[in-house]
């Protein structure tokens, strides 16, 4: 795959305020990396200094083969927007707005504005006041927006925030879809949830990179893999035998589960079930304990709040 988004040591300062500090990530094209971090840790700062809308203070980044901060004008010919708070012209139409915007670039301004209304399901209400329009609504109107020229790159800042669960829904399955036809995206979120449904890539972020990983990466290297092993009944002899094992780290027990660490667990597995079964253990299930992308997320962010 190639690399559609490389920043190089990526900094912002205001005052005596480090916002950003020494961001370096990389984003291959048709991927979604989700920028992950609390309220305040520099990820708005982050996208605007990609999306060309403020100047770094040191270093530099590269979309789309453009640098940021030296071609900034042909860089939003390339890229699509949409920033945490959205404003629309209230008392134009929704196909107005869209018309507005796409006059900006080079392009068939009717055909495009009609072609995104119609995929972001909002062609039936084309002539209606974005006044009148719903908060999920104004966010699908704000992708059109920000999708309208068929940019390479799309940056997505917050984009389920302050919504209701329908309408975040609505959003997060506009973003799939996108996601299917090849779009680069990054999508700066909070929301765990969203960012473990759509992400290939996880980036979390305080002021500094803490880390930059896939999500089963992350898992693999945070938390030593467990076995949930689920019995009819668990006696001590079942639980001395396992802990008799030579590749067994660590076995607990909560009601009728023995949680097992293993050195290798995909390897070990077998061997781990056959023991249980030749001391008359009834198995009921045996499945690997899956961590939570906000487990991994507390954890990095944790660490990387030290010192």
């Amino acid at each position: 795959m190639s690399i559609i988004i490389e920043s190089f040591d990526l900094t912002r300062k205001f005052g005596n305020l480090t916002a950003v500090e020494d961001l370096n990530v990389r984003v291959n094209k048709g991927e979604i990396l989700g920028f992950l971090g609390p309220n305040g840790a520099g990820k708005t700062t982050s996208i605007r200094m990609l999306a060309g809308t403020i100047a770094p203070t040191r270093g530099y980044a590269v979309v789309a083969g453009i640098r940021t901060d030296k071609e900034v004008e042909k860089l939003h010919e390339v890229i699509g927007l949409l920033t945490e708070a959205p404003g629309f012209y209230e008392r134009l139409t929704a196909r107005e707005n869209l018309l507005y915007f796409a006059r900006f670039y080079h392009i068939n301004s009717d055909l495009q504005v009609d072609k995104y209304l119609k995929k972001m399901d909002l062609w039936e209400r084309r002539n209606h006041k974005v006044g009148t329009f719903s908060k999920g609504m104004k966010q699908r109107l704000a992708l059109a927006r920000a999708l309208v020229h068929e940019p390479e790159v799309l940056f997505l800042d917050e984009p389920t925030a302050a919504l209701d669960p329908k309408s975040a829904r609505e959003v997060r399955e506009l973003i799939l879809k996108l996601k299917e036809e090849g779009s680069t995206i990054f999508l700066s979120t909070h929301n765990l949830e969203e960012a473990e449904l759509l992400c290939n890539q996880i980036a979390v972020f305080r002021t500094r990179l803490v880390i930059l990983d896939t999500p089963y990466n992350l898992r693999n290297s945070l938390f030593q893999r467990q076995a949930i092993v689920e019995l009819e009944e668990v006696d001590d002899n079942i639980i001395n035998k396992v802990k008799s094992l030579d590749f067994v780290l660590n076995v607990g027990k909560d009601g009728r589960q023995l949680i097992i660490e293993l050195k290798d667990f995909d390897n070990n597995r077998p061997e781990l079930i056959r023991c249980i079964v030749e001391n008359n253990g009834k198995i009921q299930s045996v499945f690997e304990k899956r961590h939570s992308l906000e487990e991994i997320y507390l954890t990095l962010i944790k660490e990387g709040g030290k010192g």
